[in-house]
């Protein structure tokens, strides 16, 4: 039998914080979702599509349950793991451009963070 080998995920601060607060039912969903690509399955729509607008490589976990829609930005780093960087529940059809620069403020930081803790 292959040993296989799992993916760390890593999930920003704030990132983390926006979740503790959804609903639990989307909270196993996404869990479920990350466990997935933990474990090197191929996930794709309608529960995640790239989101070409935050950064090349960047993708969103796309959560539906009770109360509304909620969205995770990641990133697929093979050398460090799964970087979710941003949560958030949506109100409107279209991501809002708020999100997105939020979104890519935080990939920026949490970069920056991972390569300092190299040094």
């Amino acid at each position: 039998m292959k040993n296989a080998k799992w993916l760390a995920v890593i999930i920003s601060e704030p990132a983390r914080k926006e979740i503790q607060n959804w609903p639990l039912e989307v909270k196993k969903d996404l869990g479920s979702i990350l466990t997935k690509m933990q474990k090197g399955e191929v996930v794709g729509f309608p529960d995640t599509r790239p989101m070409k607008t935050v950064g090349t490589s960047c993708y969103e976990i796309r959560l539906k349950g009770a109360d509304g829609i909620f969205r995770a930005f990641y990133v697929l780093k093979t050398d460090v793991g799964i970087l979710v960087f941003h949560s958030f529940k949506k109100k409107t059809q279209k991501t809002p451009v708020g999100e997105i620069e939020t979104g890519k403020t935080r990939l920026k930081n949490l970069l920056k963070e991972l390569e300092n803790e190299k040094d």
